[in-house]
C-alpha cells in the first residue's frame, strides 16, 4: 500500500500552493486529492501536468489516507481534523485552532524537528503563522550561538495573508483610483491602495492584534519559552511576501560579521547583504522561492548586544504551504510516514 495524501482546501490560495510544492519537491505520493467543501465539490486544480477534481470534504474516506495537509480555516480545523485524525491520517493543519494546544505539535522543521514525536497525542501537527515562520527559521541560529533575550520586530505582510479577496481588493482599489473612483473598503477596513493599515486580525484587550499575540506565543513554543517579543503587524499593499524588520536583544556580544556568517550557513536561510550595490531583498524577489532571506545586517548601537536586521520569505510557500509540506518530508524522515507499508494480515 503506497503513500495517499490529501490536500484539504485545494481550491485557495495556500492549497493550490501545496499541490504545487508537493509537485516542485517530487514528494513520494503513490496518490494525491483535492478535497475541498461541497460548493466545491468537482472544481479543478492544478497538480503538476495533471488536473485533480475537488471531492467533498463530507464525502471521503480518510481511512484511506495517511497524511493530510490542512489550510481551510479556523472553524474547518476545529470540526475536521479530530475526525480525519481519529481514521488514522495525520493532519498537518494551517490554521490557527491547534496551534497553542499542548498536546499538538507546532513545527518548523529547521526550528524544532524533535517536536515532531508530540504528533502521536492527538494525530495532529500546526502549521505556524506565516510570519511566525520566518522569523524563527532566522531566530533560531543567532539562538543557538548567544541566546536570544528579546525581540521587537515590525512586519510589513502582504495582501495574500488575507486570503483571495484581500488580494482582489488590492487589485480593484489600485485600478480604480486610476480612474478616479473611490476605494470602498470591503475585506480591509481601511483604504489597502497605496496606503499602510497598523492591523491585522482584531484587537486584544490590551491594544495588540491577534497577530501580534500570536508571533509572541508561537516563538515562545517553536524557540524558547523565555524569549520575549513584542510586534507591531502592518498590512502593505503588496501581493505576495512579507517582510520584517527585526531588532535583537542577545544573550552575548555578536558582531555583524559574525552574525552574517552565522546565518550563511543555517537551513533555510539566503542572506544578502550587500547594500551599497543593491543587495537587499524585497517582497517581489522573493516570490516562488523556498528560502528566507536576510538582508541588512548590522550592529545595534543603543544596545551592547544588539542586532538588527530585514527578513524576508514568500508566505504562502515558508509561511504556510512550504513548511506544511516540509514537515510531511521530517514525518517521512523519521520514518513515521512510509512510502511503502507492508500488507495488514486478516
Amino acid at each position: 500500500m503506497a503513500l495517499r495524501v490529501a490536500v484539504l482546501g485545494a481550491t485557495g490560495n495556500v492549497g493550490r500552493e501545496m499541490l504545487n510544492i508537493l509537485e516542485e519537491r517530487r514528494f513520494p505520493a503513490d496518490s494525491v486529492s483535492a478535497i475541498a467543501s461541497r460548493r466545491s465539490k468537482g472544481k479543478e486544480v492544478s497538480y503538476g501536468d495533471r488536473i485533480l477534481k475537488c471531492e467533498d470534504v463530507e464525502q471521503v474516506d480518510w481511512s484511506k489516507f495517511d497524511v493530510c495537509l490542512m489550510s481551510a480555516g479556523g472553524s474547518v480545523a476545529k470540526e475536521w481534523a479530530p475526525k480525519i485524525a481519529a481514521k488514522g491520517c495525520i493532519v498537518i493543519d494551517n490554521s490557527s485552532h491547534f496551534r497553542m494546544d499542548p498536546d499538538v505539535p507546532l513545527i518548523v522543521p529547521e526550528v524544532n524537528a524533535d517536536a515532531i514525536d508530540g504528533y502521536k497525542n492527538k494525530n495532529i501537527i500546526a502549521n505556524p503563522n506565516c510570519s511566525t515562520a520566518q522569523l524563527v527559521v532566522a531566530l533560531k541560529p543567532l539562538h543557538d550561538a548567544v541566546g536570544v533575550k528579546r525581540v521587537v520586530v515590525a512586519t510589513y505582510q502582504s495582501t495574500s495573508g488575507g486570503g483571495r479577496e484581500a488580494m482582489d481588493e488590492l487589485w480593484t482599489q489600485t485600478k480604480g483610483i486610476y480612474v478616479n473612483d473611490t476605494p470602498t473598503p470591503q475585506h480591509f477596513s481601511k483604504q489597502i491602495a497605496f496606503n499602510v493599515i497598523p492591523q491585522i486580525d482584531v484587537f486584544m484587550d490590551d491594544g495588540y492584534t491577534k497577530e501580534e499575540w500570536k508571533m509572541r506565543v508561537e516563538t515562545k513554543k517553536i524557540v524558547d519559552d523565555s524569549i520575549e517579543l513584542v510586534a507591531t503587524c502592518v498590512r502593505v499593499p503588496v501581493f505576495v511576501g512579507h517582510s520584517e524588520a527585526v531588532h535583537v536583544e542577545l544573550g552575548g556580544k555578536l558582531s555583524a560579521k559574525q552574525a552574517r556568517a552565522l546565518l550563511r550557513e543555517a537551513p533555510g536561510l539566503m542572506v544578502v547583504d550587500n547594500p551599497a550595490e543593491d543587495g537587499f531583498i524585497t517582497p517581489i524577489e522573493c516570490v516562488g522561492e523556498w528560502a528566507t532571506y536576510i538582508s541588512r545586517i548590522r550592529e545595534d548601537p543603543t544596545h551592547e548586544n544588539g542586532l538588527a536586521f530585514w527578513c524576508v520569505s514568500d508566505n504562502l510557500r515558508k509561511g504556510a504551504a512550504l513548511n506544511a509540506v516540509q514537515i510531511a518530508e521530517l514525518l517521512l524522515n523519521r520514518g513515521i510516514l512510509k512510502p511503502e507499508k507492508p500488507a495488514v494480515s486478516a
